[in-house]
């Protein structure tokens, strides 16, 4: 299933990066933004993730987060995502990217990880900025409000037409370019910056791989292919390199 070259570059990596995407949510049954028949199917995404719906009617926006955070604490981490926290390991200089806001991957044990979108179990208020892991008490007619200073409380994650955070987006970029090899693992490789990593880490001199059941945008230029769900994958990508360490 892997290459002898990958196998190669591995056993000589100082710096590994892996950058996933909802696929290896999906797997574990995060739905998307909207699934047919659900309860908000009559609303698109655009209509609830951004911040002047927020403001229009926080409620309805913050009853739409409690409803996916809910599914997300109903899902567990699956083995793509433990075997990509038993890769961080295996590694001195090892940094998961992730385009999810789940949470799974940390659920999961990964420690190393850069969220380019925000953790939609996070939350803070839009006036003094406090954070909130869990939300205040409040009737479901009522949007969630700061105990300290009565302000509307958001999830932490980036809004259509916001910015991704500065810090997470640096951080990826200088983790990218200085990977030897760079995995690119359920994501569609249509949304970006993201998109736009497997290409700087080809362009750093890494060894891009791709590992997703069919063919995306970036597939023409990884070095090497692996057709398959990440959790099918990723076991065996583990397991293979910790043999290869424990025999060098």
């Amino acid at each position: 299933m892997f290459s002898e070259q990958l196998l190669n570059r591995l056993a000589n990596a100082e710096s590994v990066a892996i950058l996933t995407g909802a696929g290896v949510s999906a797997e574990s049954g995060v739905p998307t933004f909207r699934d047919p028949g659900g309860l908000w199917e009559q609303f698109r995404p655009e209509e609830l993730a951004n911040f002047d719906a927020f403001m229009r009617n926080p409620v309805l926006v913050s009853s739409w987060y409690a409803y996916r955070r809910e599914i997300i604490r109903s899902v567990e981490p699956n083995p793509g995502h433990y075997a990509i926290a038993e890769m961080e390991t295996l590694f001195d200089d090892f940094t998961l990217i992730t385009q999810n806001v789940d949470n799974l991957h940390r659920r999961a044990g990964s420690i190393r990880v850069v969220e380019l979108h925000g953790n939609i179990m996070r939350n803070y208020c839009l006036d003094c900025r406090r954070e909130y892991k869990d939300m205040p008490d409040h009737d479901k007619d009522t949007a969630p409000r700061c105990t300290e200073c009565g302000g509307l409380i958001r999830p932490d994650v980036v809004w259509f037409g916001e910015l991704l955070p500065q810090d997470a987006v640096r951080e990826a970029e200088l983790a990218t370019r200085r990977a030897d090899v760079f995995f690119s693992v359920g994501t569609s490789a249509i949304v970006y910056p993201a998109a736009g990593l497997p290409h700087t880490a080809r362009e750093h001199g890494a060894y891009v791989v791709e590992i997703n059941p069919c063919d995306t945008d970036f597939t023409p230029y990884a070095h090497e292919v692996i057709r398959g769900p990440s959790g099918t994958v990723m076991p065996r990508l583990v397991e293979t390199v910790k043999r290869m360490k424990n025999t060098a």
